[in-house]
């Protein structure tokens, strides 16, 4: 679409690269609701999950950078996963400003819980897996790609 008309540039939502981005977010995110509602997560709250799961614990700062989620939207999915009893946060003895995020016990058993999901949701997707590498690889690459032309650089 580089060097179109503006007019001629997008001719139906269908045609819009941001709407199939949108639509297949939400038809994955919708796949994912049934198998989390078992487990009383939220997508979100799962995506801490594999994080801390993966990193055992991690501050909210880099947590925040990790999943791209500011501190306003992700203080309240940690006191929720914190009140279910799943994650710890503590300020760190070395930085008080800074808080450390951590497993509790029944936060490190819910990880085998979980292990059906992603062959679950692969399932659901219906694409190789060489397809869907490719596609997350073009997905990192268009959002640094925007995230680098939003700031500036």
């Amino acid at each position: 679409m580089v060097g179109m008309d503006p007019d001629e540039a997008v001719s139906t939502i269908d045609d819009m690269v941001c709407f199939a981005l949108y639509a297949a977010s939400r038809a994955v995110t919708s796949a994912y609701r049934p198998l989390l509602q078992a487990l009383n997560l939220t997508y979100p709250q799962y995506l801490v999950m594999v994080v801390l799961w993966q990193r055992g614990s991690i501050t909210v700062k880099d947590l925040g950078d990790h999943l791209q989620l500011d501190y306003g939207t992700l203080t309240p999915l940690l006191k929720r996963l914190e009140a279910a009893g799943l994650v710890t946060r503590r300020r760190r003895a070395d930085d008080e400003r800074s808080v450390e995020v951590g497993l509790t016990d029944e936060g490190r058993e819910l990880r085998e819980s979980t292990r059906h999901i992603p062959i679950a949701i692969g399932d659901a997707m219906g694409m190789p897996e060489a397809e869907l590498s490719r596609l997350r690889d073009s997905l990192r690459r268009l959002t640094n790609n925007v995230s680098t032309h939003g700031s500036g650089a």
